[in-house]
């Protein structure tokens, strides 16, 4: 049973085409412009998904496909390309008769302090948030038609080994890391649910693989000790073996052109976020999975601490 995955580099579709190659099928598809093999069986196919003939080429075959397709944060690209990139994938799926397992965010959730289930409504703030809940809505319309099985899995912001790219990497762990005071964004005192990106990938590829599965919304599995941050950077400060201190930074500093790289600024909107308690729930999957362990967050930063350790003495990262 061949299964497909669309936007096959970056971290989450590395790691599910990992976890489908151990669990689930060696017959898997790679597809991005430049694709380049997880496992030594892999099959690779270069696309770009802004072409639909292109993308129902790459797609054609397929029992399963799996959209895990980033862009870089610039708020113009993702409104100019991420629906049709989408649009292109569900027609090339609904053409093949394929199953379709959407990998989506929380950009489109309201930024307060509420427990997110998969009830909660769309109330998005800002440019990306609104792409995303277009494309969502996308999503729920091809389920809602019924012309092929659709599932959405959703995930709230990521912490994780390898290139895994998020405002708790790029301001705490890797600060940590590399022996620089942490920065915390915002707020220090208000909970964080924050999903290790191998867990969310490992999700995905459960609920693909799922027949009962589709057809639904699932928050993909998180633990639910949420810590603040300022327990969080404890953690890991222990972790690796580094002082605990660290400097809020605030929403407006954040904010500021020049302070932090492109990449940081370009996700400015999602900062009233970090002033609120996140509650990320995903009991749904935890119910229908029950077998599934989740990754702690003392276990996932030792992970990343190893990993840091073998690339410095030029042993490469693990892989998880």
């Amino acid at each position: 049973m061949m299964q497909t995955i669309l936007g096959a580099n970056g971290q989450i579709a590395v790691e599910l085409a990992r976890e489908l190659n151990r669990r689930y099928t060696t017959d898997l598809r790679l597809v991005s412009r430049r694709p380049r093999a997880v496992n030594a069986a892999d099959g690779l196919v270069a696309a770009d998904l802004l072409d639909a003939e292109q993308t129902k080429a790459a797609v054609a075959g397929s029992e399963i496909v799996y959209f895990t397709a980033g862009l870089p944060p610039k708020t113009e690209l993702w409104e100019a390309q991420f629906p049709t990139m989408l649009r292109n994938a569900l027609d090339a799926s609904r053409s093949a008769g394929a199953k379709f397992a959407y990998f989506d965010n929380t950009y489109m959730y309201p930024q307060d302090d509420r427990v997110q289930t998969e009830d909660t409504p769309f109330a998005p703030v800002g440019r990306k948030g609104e792409v995303r809940a277009t494309m969502a809505s996308m999503v729920l319309d091809e389920m809602a038609r019924g012309d092929i099985d659709v599932l959405i899995g959703r995930a709230p912001e990521f912490y994780g080994p390898g290139r895994t790219q998020s405002f708790t990497n790029t301001l705490i762990i890797d600060n940590i890391k590399n022996g620089r005071k942490p920065r915390v964004p915002v707020r220090d005192d208000r909970l964080r649910t924050l999903i290790w990106t191998p867990d969310a990938s490992r999700g995905l590829a459960a609920l693909g693989n799922t027949p009962k599965a589709y057809g639904q919304t699932w928050h993909l599995p998180v633990d639910d000790n949420r810590p603040t941050y300022k327990e969080f950077v404890a953690m890991a400060a222990e972790t690796f073996g580094r002082d605990a201190g660290y400097t809020v930074v605030p929403r407006w500093a954040l904010s500021s052109a020049g302070l932090f790289s492109q990449q940081v600024r370009e996700i400015k909107e999602l900062l009233p976020r970090y002033a609120q308690d996140s509650r990320f729930d995903s009991s749904k999957f935890n119910a229908a999975f029950p077998d599934f362990t989740v990754t702690t967050y003392r276990t996932g930063l030792g992970i990343i601490r190893a990993e840091a350790h073998d690339e410095r003495i030029g042993q490469g990262p693990r892989q998880q």
